[in-house]
Order: structure tokens, then sequence, then C-alpha cells
């Protein structure tokens, strides 16, 4: 069954929680989610009883919410195998530097069990001795990931192949990761049931691609993904394994030194899920690349593309992937845009293009439209009303 979300948003619900009692270190919260439960939770930091992260996942029970103070936590690793577990910063940024550590040889985290949720946490500097370091390896459960950003690992994020494991990214960043020899990425997602990315920003991967998925269902809803001055990125997005795929509303960029030419790629590695369909709609796609690139690149196979509203800076074309549902899709010059040389694609008043969208139609019985668009850095905005112009931003200066 598949399910298209409109905006998807994260669950802040959390569960009744046990009572932690370790003096100033434990309130009671005001009832959430309309309950009359009222919920404890455990603060974590130097001034408090449970001073470090790893201290706080070796305590950690289901159910657990703790509370991080801001600060640096270098070499402060944690393997975590709890269910519904929610670790939030106070303050101010939670930055988990490696500092040459790594939990299992894997990562800064390394996650493995029921419903985690983790917000206003960096992650940087993972490292280790199979070239993998993330400063997430995340293995089997459900992960939201909110306001948190993956700077300088060898992979921002890594999953397993769980095919249970359900992954959530909202509002947060990933850039200059990678190991630099292209297998490993910004973001990088192995055969699990779901990935869905909301409101984040990709960047600067180095070599490797900006987002990475062999995921069975993916939600790629109102990104930044932008190789921008500098990158040298491979694929901006790839869905390895093809699977289902939803891309609306993205703004994504092929830099000018990428050492590959592709954009978009789907099915590279054969298709592994019964079920492969691709929907691109109201998206811009640039490419840098001085002697062009490829916006779309689909294996051949049994597979439906549907590609709808997006604005094409560049050489090519997308029906040049293959057959497919192509329509309403514009070819149009950087001088279309605000400032495009500075990333930002808003059509000007005078575009020609204004109020040209179409409806893009169903998808198992949903809108593909966007009701929402990226806003810079690292959040969504509500439209006030439908989407009328063809590309990822409806807002006009």
């Amino acid at each position: 069954m598949m399910f298209i979300a409109q905006t998807p948003q994260p669950s802040l619900c959390l569960p009744r929680r046990r009572q932690v009692v370790l003096g100033a270190a434990a309130w009671v919260l005001a009832p959430l989610c309309g309950t009359a439960q009222a919920q404890n939770i455990t603060r974590v930091g130097p001034g408090y009883a449970i001073k470090s992260i790893a201290a706080a996942a070796a305590m950690a029970r289901d159910g657990d919410v703790f509370e991080v103070e801001a600060g640096d936590y270098p070499g402060d690793i944690a393997v975590w195998t709890k269910d519904n577990i929610a670790l939030r910063a106070v303050g101010g940024r939670v930055r988990l530097i490696a500092s040459g550590m790594a939990a299992e040889g894997k990562g800064i985290w390394v996650v493995r069990g029921g419903h985690m949720t983790v917000e206003g946490f960096d992650f940087s500097g993972a490292r280790v001795a199979d070239q993998n370091g993330a400063g997430i390896r995340f293995e089997t459960g459900r992960l939201t990931v909110l306001d948190c950003t993956f700077t300088d690992n060898q992979n921002g994020i890594l999953t397993g192949n769980n095919v249970q494991t359900e992954l959530e990214i909202v509002n947060s960043e990933f850039g200059y990761n990678g190991h630099g020899d292209g297998l490993s990425h910004n973001l990088y997602v192995g055969e699990i049931a779901r990935l869905s990315v909301t409101g984040s920003y990709f960047h600067h991967a180095k070599v490797g691609h900006l987002l990475k998925s062999r995921a069975a269902a993916n939600h790629i809803y109102y990104n930044r993904l932008t190789d921008e001055m500098g990158g040298s990125a491979s694929y901006e997005l790839e869905f390895a394994s093809g699977g289902v795929a939803y891309v609306v509303g993205n703004i994504i960029q092929q830099g000018s030194q990428t050492e590959n030419p592709h954009l978009i790629s789907y099915g590279a590695e054969g298709y592994k899920w019964p079920k492969n369909e691709l929907y691109l709609v109201n998206n811009t796609l640039v490419d840098n690349r001085p002697r062009g690139g490829v916006f779309l690149r689909v294996k051949p196979g049994t597979v439906a593309v549907k590609a709808v509203n997006n604005l094409l800076v560049g050489k090519g074309t997308l029906d040049s992937a293959g057959p497919g549902e192509y329509r309403n899709n514009f070819t149009v010059d950087w001088d279309e845009f605000e400032l495009a040389a500075r990333e930002d694609y808003r059509l000007k008043r005078k575009s020609r293009v204004l109020g040209k969208a179409m409806d893009a139609g169903l998808a198992d019985g949903q809108s593909l439209m966007p009701d929402s668009e990226y806003v810079h850095p690292r959040k969504t905005m509500r439209l006030k009303g439908p989407a009328r112009h063809p590309g990822a931003l409806q807002s006009l200066k």
C-alpha cells in the first residue's frame, strides 16, 4: 500500500514516559497530544546527574525522553537500542564531534531499536577504518530526525537493509560528507521500507551523491539539493533500486565540477521492488555542467514515469530518459529567476512561465500537486492557494 503524504509532518506526540527522579534533572511537562498524562524528562549535560550522552544511552529504557544541554560533546558516542526514545537539544545546538571515536566502529551513534526521535543535534567528523563512518548508523526501527545537521562525516546517515525500517528527515542539513571514493554519500539509505525527506538542504557531497536511496517508498518533498560552487558530488538524487519515488517541489542543481553528468538516476542497480514508479512534479532542475548533463536517467524495465510542471535549466530534456508521461515541462534560461547565481530560483514577476502550471493528477488516490514550498535555510512554508507556476517555488519577490 502506498500513501502520498502532502507536506509530511513529523509526529511530535510522545508516549507516556516512566518516572525519572534525579533531583533538578527531571520535571513534569504539560500534557501533550490531548492526553492527561504528565511526562518526565531526564536532563543530560555537564550540569546534571547524567553528564554524557553515552551515559544516557546506557541507562535508557523504553519510553525515555532526554533533553541535552547545548554545547560540545567530543567523543561522546552512543548505541541506542530501546523503543520510543526521544532526544532533543535545549538552550541551543548540541554538537557531537567524533574526535576519532566511533561506536562499534561504525559512527557517532548506532541506532537499532524501535521508534526514536532526535532534534537539534549536529553530527560531525565521523571516520572509521572501513571508510563508512556515519553521523548516525541506522540499522533497525523507525528514526525521525528533526532540525539536525550532518557535516564532514564519511556518511551523514547510513542505514542498513532491514525491510521494516523507516527513516524520516525534516528540516535538516547534509553537507561535505563522503570519504571521496564515490561509495559514501551525504545520505545513504539502504533497502528499507520507507524514506521521507522534507524541508531539508543537501549540498557539497565529497564525490558521492547528495542523496542515495534504495528504499521501497521514497517521499522527497520540498527540499534543496544543490551542489553549488566548488561542489564535486556525483548524482544529486539517486533511487538505485527503483521502488516508488515521489519527488515534488524540490530545487535540484548539478554543479559545474560534477564527476557524473546525471542529476537524477532511477533503477541504475536493477529493480529490487515489485512496484516501480517515479513521479517528478513541480521541481526546478538546474544543470550547471559546462558540457551539458542529463536531467533524468531511467534504467529500462517495468517502470512508470510521470513528469509534470518541472522547470529545466540546461541543454537536456526529461523525456530522453525513456517511455513515460511527460507534460508541461519547460526549458528556461537563468534569467527567468531572481538570482540563479546565488541559488535564488524564485521566478521573476515578468517570467514567461508564470501561471502555467497544470494539474498533475493523482497517484494512489492522492493529489500530486505541491501544497508547500522550500524556504532556505531548511524549512517549508505552506502555500496560500493551489500551485500556479511550474517549478519548485511559488512565491515571488
